[in-house]
């Protein structure tokens, strides 16, 4: 389903992404990169991830284009094939793959991949972000590594399909402004780690067939039907709201105010949610902390009372402390 625009027509739209500005230097950062047959990029490539092999003095470019993204898979799955005999460098640009999520395909296109003499693949992420004194913010290249460990792994469904099997590589080439220059700079980025906790993740993943089975007759998430419709059948499918939703899904927005309105603890953080034990609720929470509900052995009922108490204290202090004030200014005008 259109998840951003079923959260249109529930009446919660998602206003989370990048800047148009922020889209159009990246943009035009990556087609520096690219420009003369992705000749910068492919001696990035050689000089980080592959200088043994020979230098890139020039590399096949295929065209991937195909109607749909199903065309447009098989269409890349054919220049990996050709390439990886090819004995050369050959550079695949926006090629889309497929990764199983639970059942369903997801379509995924990364920025660029590379296939070298050996006929062995890497991933390649251009980001706009900007590289300084050789290093880039932790936290970016950490969001970038898990995002090219999702294409290492749709890679390697390709390749296992493949006889012999190419290798794919689980260090990634990472793309960067140099400083604040146009100018490219590119690091190796490890992925084996974010690689094998992504394939865990979709391992675990609840098959969307049983998600399926528990909805009501009926279900849709068709955007064009009514609200009430929409909600029911979204509200179907069981849903923990945390604030880390709101960058990275469509319909935190709408999940947000269900999760207000229930008095979830979730809204306000998992690592809190975590702490609280069995209390689910806000009410739950603020009862413990009266002492008019919990076990007063559970600890995070008797951190919460402790909390309370020091609470009380510090405002009765405080109370004082204000009359106190309050005499000495009536008594010195």
């Amino acid at each position: 389903m259109d998840k951003a625009r079923l959260a249109s027509a529930l009446g919660a739209p998602s206003a989370f992404g990048q800047s148009q500005f922020a889209l159009t230097r990246g943009n035009a950062f990556e087609a520096r990169v690219k420009a003369d047959g992705g000749a910068e990029l492919l001696r990035l490539a050689h000089a980080r991830l592959d200088p043994g092999a020979e230098p890139p003095a020039g590399a096949a470019v295929p065209d991937l284009s195909a109607h749909g993204p199903e065309g447009r898979t098989a269409r890349t799955a054919l220049a990996l094939r050709e390439a990886a005999g090819a004995g050369g460098w050959t550079l695949l640009d926006h090629p889309m793959l497929a990764l199983d999520v639970a059942g369903s395909p997801a379509f995924l296109e990364p920025d660029a991949v590379v296939v070298h003499p050996d006929g062995s693949w890497s991933v390649v992420e251009i980001k706009s972000f900007p590289m300084l004194d050789g290093s880039a913010d932790p936290a970016k290249v950490g969001a970038a590594a898990r995002q090219a460990a999702v294409y290492v792994l749709a890679l390697e469904e390709v390749a296992a399909r493949l006889a012999p099997v190419p290798r794919v590589h689980h260090r990634v080439l990472l793309v960067c402004p140099r400083d604040f220059s146009n100018l490219a700079a590119g690091c190796a980025v490890d992925v084996r780690k974010q690689r094998a906790v992504t394939a865990r993740q979709l391992a675990r993943l609840t098959r969307i067939e049983e998600i399926a089975k528990v909805l009501p007759k009926g279900a849709t998430f068709a955007p064009d039907r009514g609200a009430e419709e929409l909600t029911a059948a979204v509200e179907a499918v069981p849903a923990t709201y945390a604030p880390e939703c709101l960058s990275a899904c469509e319909l935190a927005f709408h999940c947000r105010e269900r999760s207000r309105e229930a008095g979830a603890v979730t809204r306000l953080g998992r690592p809190l949610r975590a702490e609280l034990g069995g209390l689910t609720t806000v009410e739950d929470v603020l009862a413990a902390a009266r002492g008019e509900r919990g076990d007063p052995d559970d600890p995070a009922v008797a951190a919460l009372r402790r909390a309370a108490a020091l609470r009380a204290e510090a405002l009765r202090t405080a109370e004082a402390r204000a009359c106190a004030d309050a005499e000495v200014a009536a008594l010195c005008p």
